[in-house]
């Protein structure tokens, strides 16, 4: 009877796409499923951006407007230069230190997998849900996930 459970509970667990487990832990850096339904972390990362109003400089797919396209730049930016860059800034290049800011020092690491996410083509840009929302709407027409 364990048996199956632990069979069923990791069937359960295998139809969300979860990222690349992270090499300081044993978890996924994000789960993400149908796009734009995502675990509690990332989701908190979705919403630091928002009220952190990132999009402004850096678009609300993450495409980049006055600052850099996020989506490219976390195709290599480590997580620690991630930490080093949203807390003491870029100020020569326009990026604001947030590292007084209670929120971000909060949340970086879900605003890391969340972005990670975006870059990696597993989240869907605009509005996240949780995960377990059984009615939340679908992805935006047209986008698809990465494989």
């Amino acid at each position: 009877m364990a048996l199956g459970v632990v069979v069923l509970i990791w069937g359960a667990a295998r139809a969300a796409d979860p990222a690349p487990a992270n090499p300081s832990t044993s978890s996924p850096l994000y789960t993400v499923k149908d796009g734009n339904k995502v675990d509690d972390k990332t989701l908190e990362g979705w919403k630091t951006w928002r009220a952190m109003a990132c999009e402004r400089c850096h678009g609300p797919e993450q495409q980049g407007l006055v600052g850099p396209s996020l989506v490219d730049a976390f195709k290599t930016l480590s997580k620690d230069d991630f930490h080093t860059i949203i807390t003491q800034g870029r100020v020569q290049k326009g990026m604001p230190n947030f590292g007084g800011v209670a929120l971000v020092q909060r949340t970086w690491e879900d605003l890391y997998a969340y972005l990670k996410g975006r870059s990696d083509g597993k989240i869907a840009p605009g509005h996240l849900y949780p995960l377990n929302q059984a009615d939340a709407p679908p992805p935006p027409e047209g986008w698809k996930s990465s494989p």
